[in-house]
């Protein structure tokens, strides 16, 4: 199942890339109807991916701020957990 696991272990950025290289080729109009639904599918995934990855940084950032500032302790964040 290569091509990164299915998408799934891209970073933000690469599958932010990703994402607006199928919007160029949706918008080009070179596109049959079964491949412009087929990008659309990969699309949407690619989205909720990063969208993922922003709730992630997100919820990081916060544990970080709520630290007490005269004694920052720093913990790994586990997004699964």
């Amino acid at each position: 199942m290569s091509k990164k696991e299915n998408d799934k272990d891209l970073s933000f950025e690469e599958g932010l890339d990703k994402l607006e290289a199928i919007v160029e080729q949706m918008e080009s109009g070179d596109l049959k109807l079964d491949e412009l639904v087929k990008r659309y599918e990969q699309g949407s995934k690619l989205l909720v991916q990063c969208d993922k990855k922003i709730g992630e940084a997100e919820m990081k950032i916060e544990i970080l701020r709520n630290k007490d500032a005269s004694d920052p302790q720093f913990e790994d964040f586990d997004p699964d957990a």
